[in-house]
């Protein structure tokens, strides 16, 4: 196993050393990092930034080709991490292998350290791993509605290293991607990205007053591969919403029971079946008047609905206004524009 040990330090200071112990290539733009990687050890991508406030960022799009040790040292800070694990596995532990915690697929781990601690990752060899991480330092800030202060109330443990792995919470989740597809460059990118990261921090810590009691039903009740056929379940219904589902057909095809599946459902969307189907139609209605020349009534059947009224009343529900209205206020914006 190869063994690196990395300061945490500031940004600068991790990625060069990062760069130092894997030998890539380090790019610049703006305030944010990429090292390229493509060696005997490691192929793939790491790329980092930082902001204000103590906010960093960090995405890995790594492969090692051999089992590796990441040890970073804190180097007296003791910041609180949010990380995303997107595709792959690997595990952390306190620098005690006795203590293990693996990190997999849809599932995310925030973890706060106190001064001092050695954060050890173990990546396996030959498993490609996509990780989101975002860093919320945790200095001395007396404004008590403050990012590290809010943080700090929420997550902060003074008398020992305190981690927690669950399932991504659905919308957390959403945003992670939204935040990982940017594309833009320069100033626009440097911006959607910070304002992105401050909102997930912000569910993360709604999320963890709220709502950890409930992940924890959804660990006990449902495994990782039973999550992972519900949201690819939630994938086929957002692209074809009108076919006509039913709750034995897509319970049998996840292989679990009608309870199981909605329980399911509950836990990740916040929904019953029907009602996600449901709110997937709208959605698909709502982008076909934007887009399309369909006039209601051909959109209303297109999209599963036999009701023309109920499906107003469902729309209005959402957007405000009624189908006819909204249509006419998207021909409006386009004679103007």
């Amino acid at each position: 196993m190869k063994n690196i040990t990395i300061k945490s330090g500031n940004i600068k200071d991790f990625i060069v050393d990062l760069k130092n112990n894997f030998d890539g290539i380090l790019g610049l733009d703006m305030n944010e990092y990429q090292l390229k990687l493509d060696t005997e050890l490691v192929t793939g991508t790491i790329e980092a930034t930082s902001y204000q406030d103590d906010l960093s960022y960090f995405d890995f799009d790594i492969k090692f080709l051999e089992d590796v040790k990441l040890r970073i040292k804190s180097d007296g800070a003791s910041p609180t991490y949010f990380a995303y694990c997107l595709s792959g596995s690997l595990e952390h532990t306190f620098g005690k292998k006795e203590n293990v915690n693996t990190i997999s697929a849809n599932q995310n781990a925030v973890i706060n350290t106190i001064e001092d601690t050695i954060n050890v990752f173990y990546f396996k060899k030959d498993v490609a791993v996509k990780l989101s991480i975002i860093s919320v330092g945790n200095t001395v800030n007396e404004d008590e509605d403050s990012l590290n202060s809010k943080i700090k109330k929420t997550f902060l443990n003074k008398a020992e290293n305190f981690a927690h792995v669950g399932i991504q919470h659905i919308t957390i989740a959403q945003k992670v991607s939204q935040l990982r597809a940017i594309n833009q460059k320069g100033i626009v990118r440097d911006l959607l990205k910070k304002g992105l990261l401050q909102i997930i921090v912000a569910m993360e810590i709604e999320h963890h007053t709220n709502s950890y009691s409930a992940t924890e039903s959804l660990v006990n009740c449902l495994t990782l591969k039973q999550i992972e056929q519900i949201k690819l379940l939630s994938d086929a219904i957002q692209k074809d919403p009108a076919e006509q589902y039913s709750i034995k057909s897509l319970a049998k095809q996840t292989g679990l029971s009608p309870n199981k599946l909605q329980e399911g459902f509950k836990m990740i969307h916040n929904h019953t079946v029907n009602d996600f189907i449901t709110m997937m139609r709208i959605e698909k209605a709502e982008k076909l008047i934007r887009n399309t020349d369909l006039n209601i009534s051909e959109i209303v059947y297109s999209i599963g609905f036999t009701s023309r009224s109920y499906f107003s009343k469902i729309f209005k529900e959402k957007y405000n206004c009624t189908p006819k209205e909204y249509k006419y206020s998207q021909n409006s914006l386009a004679i103007t524009a």
